[in-house]
């Protein structure tokens, strides 16, 4: 049975990105994945790291904060993960970013080889989609910015940690958009996490 983690992170119940979340979690279970689902904001995930957090000598399984050790565990056995989250000036909101420092750590996500400071991925999943939410039209964000979330990505966090497959789907504009357009994008949703599956 694959086992998916699956993140949200956006602040408001209620919101687009919930609904992308609650989809893609309830069509993994009924295809017959164990699903891992946090909702970060509501669980309250402290974002912040510690100083001793930064101690890249020790391996980070031994970290004692229990919510951190918990995703720690967690994301050391997924088989993909699905982060679901708004562009926010360029960035995943600040809980998210603070998961992926606190808890893709040395030792857990990654350790450093040789040649110096080259990385030698940990984790197992070899595959990851991002779902984003935007109101910035596709031709102006990379125009004129880049499409930093993309280079984020599938760049500088998902292959550091040796997830290969790195896929990203963005719904925009999205709040402009009719209900008809969101339960699309809903059914894209559930389809890109299927695809995972393949």
């Amino acid at each position: 049975m694959p086992r998916i983690g699956v993140y949200l992170a956006h602040p408001r119940s209620g919101s687009f990105n919930h609904a992308v979340f609650d989809a893609v979690v309830r069509h993994l279970r009924d295809l017959g994945c164990e699903v891992l689902s946090h909702d970060l904001y509501a669980e309250e995930f402290a974002p912040g790291l510690s100083a001793d957090e930064t101690e890249t000598v020790r391996p980070a399984t031994g970290n004692q904060d229990a919510q951190v050790a918990l995703h720690q565990a967690e994301v050391a056995i997924l088989d993909a993960l699905v982060f679901v989250h708004p562009n926010w000036w360029g960035m995943p909101p600040a809980v998210l970013a603070g998961w992926v420092q606190r808890v893709l750590a040395p030792g857990v996500a990654y350790k450093l080889g040789v040649p110096e400071g080259e990385p030698q991925g940990l984790l197992r999943a070899g595959r990851a989609l991002v779902l984003n939410t935007s109101d910035t039209p596709a031709d102006r964000e990379e125009a004129e910015f880049g499409d930093p979330l993309q280079r984020i990505w599938s760049a500088c966090v998902l292959p550091y940690a040796g997830v290969t497959d790195v896929r990203r789907v963005v719904f925009r504009t999205v709040t402009d958009a009719s209900d008809e357009t969101r339960a699309a994008w809903l059914e894209q949703a559930r389809h890109h996490a299927a695809a995972l599956l393949a």
